[in-house]
């Protein structure tokens, strides 16, 4: 790490406060860009979805549990994975409580997975999460909202993902999708975030945020290597 100057507290306090002023700036912003996020045009989604549940099929509709709202975690949990992601399971562990919140202001939040439900609530029983997690595994969900990708573009390098053509490490891929359903039945897709859009939601990163040494991810063969499912650290 960089090592920070030892100042006295008075000037420490002076870059604190100049510090703070671009940190307000920083929370004026990302309301403003938030409110522009809430305007953003939806698309209707015309497709049939059904996914396996723990209470047997439904259908994109119903997972919307009786709310307006759904917003989706794609978790990465392929079909032939014996268990998920250890990044997304870092993301999960710090939503896992928000549920019965969001609950409580119309929005449904929930995971879902290409896996079969079996292996989803093996893992789910591991891990000791509580969140709603449902499998795609037979519907086209995951390939639609460019989140799983086929084995010839896996193998080409060539992926639609973030909006733009690229490469992923994986032929499963995170993401945040948003849905809305009207009085009338009717669903809209209304947004969705992919790469290190879901990193606001993990809290871990916005206390390395905070300390001294950072993230310390440089050194790393990818920033998130050193992250494990929480069963399986040292200490």
């Amino acid at each position: 790490m960089n090592q920070p100057r030892i100042v006295s507290r008075d000037e420490w306090l002076a870059a604190r406060r100049e510090l703070l002023a671009k940190e307000k700036a920083l929370t004026r912003a990302h309301d403003a860009l938030s409110a522009e996020r809430r305007t953003l045009p939806m698309v209707s989604v015309d497709k049939s979805y059904v996914f396996d549940t723990p209470d047997g099929p439904k259908t994109l509709a119903e997972l919307f549990d009786g709310r307006s709202q759904l917003v989706v975690y794609h978790f990465m949990m392929g079909p032939d994975w014996e268990e998920g992601c250890p990044s997304c399971s870092l993301l999960v562990d710090h939503i896992d409580g928000a549920a019965v919140h969001l609950a409580q202001r119309d929005v449904t939040l929930l995971a879902i997975s290409r896996a079969p439900m079996e292996k989803i609530a093996a893992f789910k029983r591991r891990m000791g999460w509580r969140l709603p997690w449902v499998s795609s595994h037979r519907n086209d969900f995951n390939w639609d909202y460019q989140v799983s990708f086929k084995p010839e573009e896996v193998g080409s390098g060539k992926m639609y993902y973030n909006f733009a053509m690229g490469n992923f490490p994986a032929a499963e891929a995170p993401g945040i999708s948003v849905f809305y359903k009207n009085a009338s039945g009717d669903v809209f897709h209304s947004y969705s975030t992919y790469a290190r859009g879901g990193e606001p939601f993990i809290g871990t990163y916005s206390f390395l945020d905070l300390v001294p040494k950072g993230r310390d991810e440089d050194a790393l063969t990818f920033p998130m290597a050193w992250v494990r499912h929480h069963d399986r650290y040292d200490r």
